[in-house]
């Protein structure tokens, strides 16, 4: 699976507000730092603390968690498929 197919949704904007304040380092980092030092445009950040961008690619929710200092599952939670496929069942004679 590529890593554009996994989808991760920001859990609480405020909390990723907050934890920009004091990042695992114990420093500050605004929204250009963050973008430039995770090498993505600042508007994507500037859009996750205001609700206007809602889902990141994995590599992105990764590298933001990690440069706050944080675990990944903190900040975000993946996104599921709205209509996960159908479980097939097996029958004793071996089909569906």
């Amino acid at each position: 699976m590529s890593d554009d197919a996994t989808k991760y949704t920001l859990v609480n904007r405020h909390l990723l507000s907050t934890l920009m304040q004091r990042t695992g380092t114990g420093e500050r980092t605004t929204t250009r730092k963050l973008a430039a030092d995770i090498g993505i445009a600042h508007g994507t950040i500037g859009g996750l603390l205001t609700g206007a961008v809602r889902v990141v690619p994995e590599s992105t929710a990764v590298d933001i968690a990690a440069r706050i200092g944080v675990d990944l599952l903190v900040l975000f939670a993946p996104v599921c498929r709205a209509n996960p496929a159908p479980l097939a069942i097996v029958t004793e004679a071996g089909t569906a």
